[in-house]
């Protein structure tokens, strides 16, 4: 379901300061907001404590995981027959599970897990879950409009239980549209690039998203199913 719009305006991109991350400071995440923030480039993130403005970042090198780029090893596969993949089952369980904070650089608020949960209900976010014996062992979350999946974070409790969770996202993505979709990871981080991400520049992230916003969002449903296995490429 398509929200409200927004009654904030985030401006051109191409006016965006070519030397810095950060492109705007406040608004608010109200689900129509996040929509056009990400429909032009951009994903927010606390800038402090309860009540301080929020940040919205467009990098000027993007993180993205290209689908047939993704690196699986030979124990991720042997990992990939352990997991059951489910999608949308306990989407506010993984965002809890992304937003420990006995986690490092942990950054997802109480505002934030909120918001995307909003999102969710709405149709727009969702959760691809990991499960072993009947128990949550993983995941990642993320929304999705059209051609875009922007990957938002992921964590485990079982060993390869989120790389496994992505690596069925990967599989789901890669349909007769794979070559317009991105799979958006914002930032290259280490463990990110061991398992493929690259990075783009800006203006072609900024490119390649307005033609991806034009296809037709994955079949993300299709994923669920009782049957374990290897998942994804």
């Amino acid at each position: 379901m398509e929200p409200p719009p927004s009654r904030w305006a985030f401006g051109d991109p191409s006016g965006y300061d070519p030397l810095d991350d950060l492109v705007a400071v406040g608004a608010d995440l109200e689900p129509g907001t996040l929509l056009e923030a990400y429909r032009r480039g951009l994903f927010p993130m606390p800038s402090g404590g309860r009540g301080a403005p929020m940040f919205w970042f467009c990098p000027v090198r993007r993180g993205v995981i290209p689908l047939d780029g993704l690196r699986v090893s030979r124990s991720l596969r042997r990992s990939q027959r352990n997991f059951e993949i489910r999608v949308d089952t306990a989407f506010a369980d993984v965002v809890a599970g992304c937003a420990d904070p006995a986690r490092p650089s942990g950054w997802i608020d109480g505002d934030i897990a909120a918001a995307y949960l909003r999102l969710h209900e709405l149709g727009w976010a969702h959760s691809v879950e990991t499960w072993q014996y009947g128990r949550l062992a993983g995941g990642l979350y993320g929304v999705s409009i059209g051609g875009l999946f922007a990957g938002e974070s992921m964590f485990h409790v079982e060993r390869d239980a989120s790389k496994v969770a992505l690596a069925a996202l990967v599989g789901a993505l890669s349909d007769e549209y794979a070559g317009v979709r991105i799979l958006d990871v914002q930032w290259l981080t280490p463990h990110l690039a061991s398992l493929g991400a690259v990075e783009v520049p800006r203006a072609a992230y900024l490119r390649r998203l307005e033609a991806a916003l034009e296809v037709p969002p994955p079949d993300l449903a299709g994923m669920n199913g009782p049957e374990r296995g290897r998942v994804g490429p």
